[in-house]
């Protein structure tokens, strides 16, 4: 990374890495893309703040998630940020029910680590559908 600015193939890189680790729920090689006093504000999660309370955020939130399969797709570069939307599918530890998600994340990225980690996150049980939006 050159400063603030990603270029694009290092933002790809960061977007597979992610895919790839979230799908294999490798919490050790997540939290070494996170910078030490990283942020997380994960949809309605109250804020994570520091690699060991992230730690706790992703070991309970594999907890419930099992069979877990994601796609992301990178959506747009803007100096050091980087956003995505995402696309995901589970079985719920605790119901076994088949589970559907997806959102969007934004990332800013110093010095080649996540040091801010903001995310939407819808979900919703896969046999019954997701609940219409009221407009």
């Amino acid at each position: 990374m050159n400063g603030n600015q990603i270029t694009r193939a290092q933002a790809l890189d960061l977007v597979r890495a992610a895919e790839r680790d979230f799908a294999g729920q490798n919490v050790p090689s997540i939290l070494s893309g996170y910078a030490d006093d990283v942020v997380i504000r994960f949809a309605d999660v109250p804020e994570v703040r520091g690699k060991e309370a992230a730690e706790r955020f992703l070991r309970a939130r594999f907890a419930r998630q099992k069979n877990y399969r994601l796609s992301k797709f990178l959506r747009m570069i803007e100096g050091n940020m980087i956003g995505n939307y995402w696309d995901g599918e589970w079985e719920d530890a605790r119901t076994g029910r088949k589970m559907r998600g997806r959102g969007t994340e934004f990332w800013t990225v110093v010095a080649g680590k996540i040091a801010v980690w903001e995310a939407t996150f819808n979900a919703w049980d896969a046999e019954t559908g997701p609940i219409p939006a009221v407009l």
